[in-house]
């Protein structure tokens, strides 16, 4: 299965950041996109921004929640993925994941730029906020 194209204006918000964020970046996207194509449930991801983010959405299911990944305002050289404040997500992911991942607050997992994504963590986190809406 090829990698979907990226988005033109999201490709441009790309072109800003650093390689390296560019990269870690350009890996969280490809999860979220992986994830969504194993799962049936989820159906076709749209590519767009919000709040000026790389964003990701189940659009025709509306299974889940918005994923937002960008570089971390508050942790310079550092980048996040971003879920809606007012899930509760990033309070189940910290109960699962605390020793494994960092987070901000309760609507950001965040990456330390150059070091290798914890991937099955990080896949299970995303098809957990892509099937938000679903769960009973």
């Amino acid at each position: 299965m090829g990698q979907a194209k990226v988005a033109e204006p999201v490709k441009t918000v790309f072109d800003i950041y650093s390689e390296s964020a560019q990269d870690q970046l350009m890996q969280l996207r490809s999860l979220i996109f992986e994830v969504a194509a194993d799962d049936d449930r989820i159906g076709p991801i749209e590519e767009t921004l919000k709040w000026g983010q790389p964003s990701y959405l189940p659009s025709t299911t509306k299974s889940g929640t918005t994923i937002r990944i960008d570089a971390s305002a508050k942790t310079a050289g550092n980048c996040a993925l971003y879920v809606h404040c007012g899930t509760d997500l990033v309070s189940r992911w910290r109960e699962l994941y605390d020793e494994l991942l960092d987070f901000e607050g309760n609507r950001a997992v965040i990456f330390e730029t150059g070091k290798p994504i914890p991937t099955d963590a990080v896949k299970h986190i995303i098809a957990m906020a892509l099937t938000y809406h679903l769960r009973p």
